[in-house]
């Protein structure tokens, strides 16, 4: 053992009838509660992000491929369904599948409702990956290649304003290029519910055909092509591959040209975590600094003494922060124990909730990234250690003569 550690061993202690125990005991809790509130803000920060940018690009698809005269009226263009500009894009590194979509905007009525929504239609290749768990209420829509389906499924905010349940009849009006009104009667076969209210109170899914007839296009045209990508692959590095091997009519976004604010909301909670740390860290880096001074004033008769056996500063500043460093390290294990448990905790019970509307989630979410969380308990304990090392040097200011005389 180090002599430091031996003499910080039989020297310090957490006796109550010191006034730097009580120093110590507070330092103890606000280094544990600092990593704590570190840990559970980052666990939050990166599981909201993590699940509103999955529930986004899951309802939306991380790529979109349209006409190159596009607009916000949700009067798509048609856009030709080549099978050889298909197959290319397919052989892009991280494209897993392209279906083909379109969207026509009506109005659902009933005998006491009326409700503006979008009717977005799929293909029999639909991937429902996404929306199978999401099913509330009824099945998702039968639709065949070979035949016309009227099923139709509709989220539950929609199903709540206007009635409905699966079986009912669902009576929408559009609008077609002769500006003439066209009904179309549906059968709702489900209901589902993302938490994405936005997007939940607009859009009712159904066949691609019902558009291709309303629209009047052939069989082999759609508004636009949706392009799922294998995981962990770059969205916006694959949007530049599959942009520059599209014809000069078509274009290619991502989720997030598509929905820029919800995006930047969620990179504003960045900022959010990080003003969180800084202030756990300065605080609990003031408490830190503030048991030392206390230890180091409560036993200056001692560091006279040891100056005068001929222990050096140095050594005596190592004696100091061995002891600090020790208490540093207990805050940082029952920081860990308490933040990991809350988040566990949390995980498996899902006790705190939200606002829906608000927030897209019903509950607070958590996600755990070992990685992260080693780099805060790394990045706050150095910070601790340097901001103890510059105050010890005060030692270095004790007389030994001037210290036992006066003790």
């Amino acid at each position: 053992m180090k002599p430091e550690a031996f003499i910080a061993s039989k020297i310090f202690s957490l006796s109550p009838e010191r006034v730097s125990t009580l120093v110590m005991r507070i330092t103890l809790v606000s280094v544990a509660l600092g990593v704590a509130v570190m840990i559970i803000s980052l666990a939050i920060v990166i599981g909201f992000k993590n699940q509103i940018r999955d529930k986004v690009i899951g309802f939306v698809a991380p790529i979109q491929i349209e006409s190159l005269d596009h607009n916000e009226s949700l009067q798509q263009s048609a856009i030709q369904l080549d099978s050889a500009m298909i197959d290319k894009l397919l052989e892009i590194d991280g494209v897993r599948k392209i279906q083909a979509v379109a969207k026509k905007a009506g109005i659902v009525k009933t005998e006491d409702q009326i409700q503006g929504v979008v009717l977005k239609g799929v293909t029999a290749d639909y991937n429902w990956e996404y929306f199978a768990p999401k099913i509330v209420a009824g099945k998702l829509p039968a639709i065949e290649a070979d035949n016309s389906s009227l099923d139709v499924m509709i989220s539950k905010s929609l199903a709540d304003k206007l009635l409905l349940n699966p079986g009912d009849y669902l009576r929408m009006w559009f609008v077609d290029g002769n500006e003439k009104a066209r009904g179309r009667r549906f059968l709702i076969s489900g209901i589902y519910e993302t938490g994405l209210v936005e997007f939940d109170e607009r859009y009712v899914f159904g066949d691609l055909s019902q558009i291709r007839k309303l629209n009047n296009w052939s069989a082999d045209e759609a508004g636009s092509l949706e392009v799922l990508l294998l995981e962990n692959a770059s969205a916006t590095k694959i949007n530049e591959s599959i942009y520059f091997s599209l014809p000069v009519n078509l274009t290619s976004y991502t989720a997030i040209t598509s929905y820029p604010y919800i995006f930047d909301w969620l990179n504003l909670q960045d900022m959010n975590v990080i003003i969180i740390i800084i202030l756990m860290v300065m605080v609990s880096g003031i408490t830190v600094i503030s048991m030392l001074l206390m230890m180091v004033i409560e036993r200056t008769s001692m560091i006279g003494v040891l100056k005068a056996m001929g222990a050096g500063n140095r050594m005596i500043r190592r004696l100091f922060l061995w002891y600090s460093v020790k208490l540093l390290l207990y805050g940082l294990l029952f920081g860990n124990a308490i933040g990991l448990g809350f988040a566990v905790f949390q995980m498996k019970t899902g006790l705190l909730k939200l606002p829906a509307e608000s927030y897209y989630l019903s509950t607070v979410p958590i996600d755990l990234q070992w990685s992260s969380i080693f780099l805060v308990n790394f990045g706050a304990g150095l910070i601790w250690f340097i901001m103890l090392v510059i105050p010890s040097y005060i030692i270095n200011r004790i007389k030994p003569a001037t210290a036992i005389k006066f003790s």
